[in-house]
């Protein structure tokens, strides 16, 4: 396992933030600029990305690998969403905070940072189970994780869960499914255009951080509290719920090392869009991504098969 691979992914995605945080404070981003930006990684460039991963895999598992990988993908939310029943209201803070807890249990980083880290402690092989284990993350967060963030079904809008980001997630799962692959040039394409949603969506995080001090982060036992529920007890919680189904080993490696990751990007673009706490959701994006740099790989001795 490469200590030092994980270590340079997880610096790069800081970078990124760091950039972002400079560009605000240059004047290049911030308020009108974020919300212009985010409209165009939601509606665009994360439905290319999405589609564009399946499009270009090289080969697809056959389906009793991938029916493994959806199977390992249910405990995977099961855990997180049971979590996120109780432990917001436990942790306190006000409605909106809370809802920003609920998100950052259910939903780990595991395409920006998930990918470059499982192949990097798996190899190359690992990379379409980590690409198939998103399709529901997307398809999950991009839904649900609205109505997180603005306080429930109240705010329920179907406009949202057609949304473009909705629907390619929907898309890209019944390509998996079917095995349906379109042309090389189509994939291409997609990736082409997908392939900003990362850095942008880092250069956004870190101008949302702008406009707080990074010592009222690390000062902040609720942030603390939530970085070691996501780093460290959710995937200790899913390998002890995936040990007795007798998956194969990498579908269990890699939902490990998915849960593990820190909160996933696009809930700051999903907090702006929607009205939700932007500067809870930046801080606790900040402070796990921060940590994972140490536990993951120390996890990853302990946890993988």
């Amino acid at each position: 396992m490469n200590f030092f691979a994980s270590l340079s992914n997880m610096s790069v995605v800081l970078v990124g933030i760091a950039a972002g945080y400079l560009a605000n404070k240059l004047g290049i981003l911030g308020g009108e600029t974020d919300q212009k930006l985010t409209k165009l990684l939601l509606n665009i460039t994360m439905p290319a990305m999405t589609l564009g991963a399946v499009a270009i895999s090289e080969e697809l598992p056959d389906i009793s690998t991938l029916l493994g990988i959806l199977e390992a993908a249910a405990a995977f939310y099961g855990i997180s969403f049971l979590l996120a029943a109780f432990v917001p209201r436990l942790l306190g803070g006000t409605s909106l905070q809370r809802s920003v807890w609920r998100f950052a249990l259910c939903f780990p980083n595991v395409g920006f940072i998930g990918i470059p880290v499982c192949t990097a402690f798996l190899g190359d092989e690992a990379m379409i189970y980590a690409v198939i284990l998103i399709l529901p993350f997307n398809l999950i967060s991009y839904s649900l994780g609205p109505l997180m963030l603005t306080g429930g079904f109240q705010n329920f809008s179907l406009r949202e869960m057609l949304s473009p980001a909705v629907a390619s997630s929907a898309l890209a799962l019944v390509m998996t499914l079917l095995r349906i692959r379109p042309p090389q040039l189509v994939g291409e394409c997609l990736n082409f255009v997908g392939d900003i949603t990362v850095p942008m969506s880092l250069l956004i995080i870190g101008s949302l951080l702008a406009g707080t001090s990074i010592r009222e982060v690390l000062a902040s036992p609720r942030l603390w509290i939530m970085t070691a529920l996501r780093l460290v007890a959710l995937p200790v919680l899913l390998a002890l719920a995936l040990w007795p189904l007798n998956l194969g080993a990498m579908a269990v490696n890699v939902a490990i090392l998915q849960m593990a990751m820190p909160v996933a990007a696009n809930g700051s673009m999903l907090a702006m869009e929607y009205g939700g706490d932007v500067q809870t959701m930046a801080k606790v994006t900040f402070l796990t991504t921060l940590c994972s740099l140490v536990t993951v790989p120390v996890l990853a001795g302990f946890l993988l098969v």
